[in-house]
């Protein structure tokens, strides 16, 4: 099995999976009679195919044990999926460059407190995955006509492991 070790997610080491969602060194301005600091496009939401549309759901997500055994990446032909976490923990980000085999090796991160991920259409990824506890999730996602998943399993499962420091 081998074994891929999970990076710090920063937007260098992840431009070329999709977008961070996080306010750090953000273009913002204030609204609201300035009470409020408004952090302007953070990602960009993709919807296509019939009868499509953008919405917006929770996932309650069961943190996995570690090492993870990861055996299975999705992706979403119609759909860009934004994962934007409820809470301030961190939780793995598991993306994979498309090959003329399918799936590439996947490529691991760890979110900082607070981050969230934006994955465009068509690309392959992990599924949701807190750590250590229970986490749940805004999630910008498309709806519509058309089969907007699927799946593919890995003849050989890959183990993630987190770095030194972060629990599980």
């Amino acid at each position: 099995m081998t074994r891929i070790v999970a990076q710090p997610l920063t937007r260098d080491n992840f431009a070329e999976f999709g977008e961070v969602i996080e306010t750090e060194d953000a273009h913002h301005y204030p609204i609201n009679a300035g009470k409020c600091e408004r952090y302007h496009a953070l990602a960009t939401a993709e919807a296509a195919g019939p009868n499509s549309r953008v919405i917006l759901n929770v996932f309650k997500g069961t943190p996995y044990a570690f090492p993870l055994k990861l055996s299975m990446v999705e992706r979403h032909p119609f759909g860009s999926q934004a994962f934007v976490p409820l809470s301030p923990r961190p939780f793995l980000v598991v993306v994979c460059h498309d090959t003329e085999e399918g799936p590439g090796t996947p490529h691991a991160f760890i979110t900082k407190p607070g981050q969230g991920v934006n994955y465009p259409r068509n690309l392959w990824h992990g599924v949701l995955t807190p750590i250590g506890e229970p986490q749940d999730f805004l999630v910008v996602d498309r709806a519509g006509d058309g089969v907007n998943l699927e799946e593919f399993f890995y003849p050989e499962p890959y183990e993630i492991v987190l770095p030194e420091g972060i629990l599980p």
